[in-house]
């Protein structure tokens, strides 16, 4: 199974146009947004034409039925998705990595810093970087992911 992952497009929903136009994207049969904004997710859903599991992040007002994390089932992997902003993040992921572990996840998404972020452990972390703002290179990036059950992630970050 593909699915997508996203974060902090902060209302720039014409990125996504740019991202779905990427070689294998329109294939994602899920995507995640990891917050910061929320509401963009909605665009995503129109835009892609699947459903887009999301977050609230620091920079979100609340939104009914939208919560700062959830745990997604694909694949065979379940998957804790957050913004990251209550787990220090800016510091380290061992605080996420800890209440996915938690959860039950074996993969930990998150996305505040607007900075790419691959670490393969117990749990695997993954941060997209930024689709609109990103503080690590002049432009955006969202990663795909191949989940297979019983097999480690194969994630590809896309700047775009």
């Amino acid at each position: 199974m593909k699915i997508g992952i996203v974060s902090d497009s902060h209302g720039n929903t014409s990125v996504f146009e740019t991202m779905l136009a990427v070689p294998g994207a329109r294939e994602a049969e899920l995507w995640l947004h990891a917050g910061d904004f929320a509401p963009d997710a909605d665009d995503l859903e129109i835009l892609s034409g699947r459903r887009v599991a999301r977050v609230l992040g620091n920079c979100d007002l609340f939104m009914d039925g939208v919560y700062d994390e959830t745990v997604v089932e694909a694949a065979g992997h379940r998957i804790f998705l957050t913004h990251g902003h209550l787990f220090n993040v800016r510091f380290d992921t061992m605080m996420l990595a800890e209440a996915a572990r938690t959860a039950g996840a074996d993969i930990a998404v998150y996305g505040h810093t607007h900075i790419a972020l691959e670490e393969h452990g117990d749990v695997t972390v993954l941060n997209p970087g930024s689709i609109a703002r990103p503080r690590d290179a002049a432009r955006g990036s969202f990663m795909l992911v191949d989940l297979r059950e019983n097999e480690a992630p194969t994630v590809q970050l896309i700047r775009i």
